[in-house]
């Protein structure tokens, strides 16, 4: 007898730490940023360009799995 009603299974249903290299990334941008930042004297630049940068590398490193 098969099983018709069970729902279609996700391939990322199972993985707990989905988009969590996101976070790690904007975490890893958002410290370079502010080290750039902060050794400039340019800290309202380089924050958020950290924090865009460390998120397309999360988004990357994501999509890689």
């Amino acid at each position: 007898m098969s099983d018709a009603t069970a729902p279609a299974k996700d391939d990322n249903e199972d993985d707990e730490t989905n988009g969590a290299d996101i976070g790690v990334g904007i975490a890893i941008g958002m410290s370079t940023g502010v080290a750039i930042g902060t050794a400039s004297d340019n800290l309202a630049l380089w924050l958020p360009v950290g924090v865009a940068l460390g998120a397309a590398l999360g988004a990357g490193l994501n999509a890689r799995e």
